[in-house]
């Protein structure tokens, strides 16, 4: 339980706040790169800010305040130029610095103005645009490895959530949830259906497993680590558990990241939480392919985006795939989760910590330090969750869950079904269990 301010002060991104001010340490992604493909200025709200981000006519990318100086047209309607984005009222052309340096019309068009927009420097990396809001001089933009991980195909799902941000984020810090949201929530979601036994006969499938999550805990835990925190379940075959393991879950990057998968696997994920105001979060699912050493990923020009559907026709939500099942227990919570108010049991030691690492960041920052995760500079590959598997062992790349076998129907449980790259993610996904089934007859041979 926090109390108001606490809650406040965790939860409040805008400026001058004080999780606002960590956040604008980061490099914060925006919006995929391709989608300046379909048009080449887009409105968009990122930490409580109105801001327009462009590509000009020469390739250049700009984010600047959404205003003009002059008769404060919105700029979503501006025209690119080769220096610059142009307001369609009189012509007032702005740099991506915020200034403007051009006014048709005036008698000195091109005068100093001493007022300026916003601007804030943006990046492309693996697909995704990234802004830098804070002081400068801004950290490099950290290469974690699902970004710029090679032999791989890659699509981003993006959602719009109507919460704040760290709802989202704190079901990563939440092992045992899996148990209900993706277990039996998904089971009674499927029976309402009258598709249960279409959709999950095989026992592989992830709500099978998924309702084992629950049986046997023994005791959570959690614990900082190099980029963020890992936290798991430890299992007792007394209580009732298949054996005594601990199941490490999946990994949290600070401040606002989770990986889901190895990295390398035929299937990994990157959540990305950013928040759009207090009440409101950008949510990213940025998925990625990787074929080992023997198979060849398709080339790849463009990563797609999609937006995956969270009601159906009728207006009923869909709860029959995985991050829907999240989003609607994070909505649920209301705008702003009321922590005040809360009940928390002994499953939930990993959000505590993961609020106290919060907590901590924040200070840092407000002590004049760099936070946690801020590079100078950036290594050419982070790995946020531990190493990628040993390609030279053939049994490593046999460890994968059901998402290594999408071309069997078990992509329809994740929001990758309304994917544009499905039917390729599948046809690379056969060519893996190929690859993989040829690799392990070879080493049985070899020991006979």
């Amino acid at each position: 339980m926090l109390t108001q301010a606490q809650n406040d002060r965790l939860t409040r991104v805008g400026p001058g706040t004080p999780c606002g001010d960590l956040m604008r340490r980061y490099w914060v992604p925006v919006l995929p790169a391709a989608q300046l493909l379909d048009n080449p200025v887009q409105k968009i709200r990122i930490l409580g800010e109105d801001l327009v981000l462009y590509r000009n006519t020469s390739g250049s990318l700009g984010l600047i305040g959404d205003r003009c100086l002059h008769r404060n047209v919105d700029l979503q309607y501006g025209i690119p130029d080769a220096c610059g984005l142009r307001c369609p009222y009189h012509g007032w052309l702005f740099d991506e610095t915020g200034a403007c340096i051009e006014r048709p019309m005036e008698a000195s068009p091109t005068a100093d103005i001493k007022r300026k927009l916003k601007g804030y420097p943006v990046q492309e990396l693996g697909g995704l645009i990234f802004a830098y809001m804070g002081p400068l001089p801004a950290p490099d933009l950290p290469k974690w490895d699902l970004f710029v991980w090679p032999n791989a195909i890659r699509q981003i799902a993006i959602v719009k959530l109507d919460c704040n941000w760290l709802q989202c984020q704190e079901n990563t810090g939440d092992p045992s949830h899996s148990a209900y949201a993706h277990g039996h929530a998904f089971e009674y979601a499927l029976k309402k259906q009258g598709r249960l036994d279409e959709r999950a006969a095989d026992q592989i499938h992830t709500l099978h497993t998924r309702k084992k999550v629950g049986v046997g805990i023994k005791e959570i835990y959690a614990h900082q680590s190099p980029y963020g925190f890992v936290k798991g379940i430890r299992y007792s075959k007394d209580l009732g558990a298949d054996a005594d393991a601990d199941k490490q879950h999946s990994a949290v990057i600070f401040p606002f990241y989770t990986q889901t998968g190895k990295t390398g696997a035929p299937r990994s994920e990157y959540q990305i939480r950013v928040p759009i105001d207090d009440t409101h979060t950008y949510h990213i699912c940025y998925q990625v392919y990787a074929a080992p050493p023997g198979v060849e990923a398709p080339k790849q020009d463009v990563v797609p985006y999609y937006t995956p559907p969270s009601f159906d026709d009728k207006g009923e939500a869909i709860l029959d795939y995985v991050l829907a099942q999240d989003a609607i227990v994070w909505v649920a919570q209301g705008p702003i989760a009321d922590r005040t108010t809360e009940l928390l049991g002994r499953t939930d030691i990993p959000i505590v910590v993961l609020r106290r690492q919060l907590d901590e960041q924040i200070t840092r920052v407000e002590q004049g330090l760099d936070p946690m995760n801020t590079f100078r500079p950036s290594p050419d590959m982070l790995h946020g969750n531990d190493a990628p598997p040993d390609f030279s062992k053939p049994e490593a790349l046999l460890r994968h869950t059901f998402r290594k076998f999408y071309h069997k129907g078990f992509g329809n449980d994740d929001c990758d079904r309304y994917g544009p790259l499905i039917e390729t993610v599948k046809d690379l996904h056969r060519q893996i269990e190929t690859f993989e089934l040829a690799q392990a007859a070879k080493k049985a041979k070899e020991t006979a």
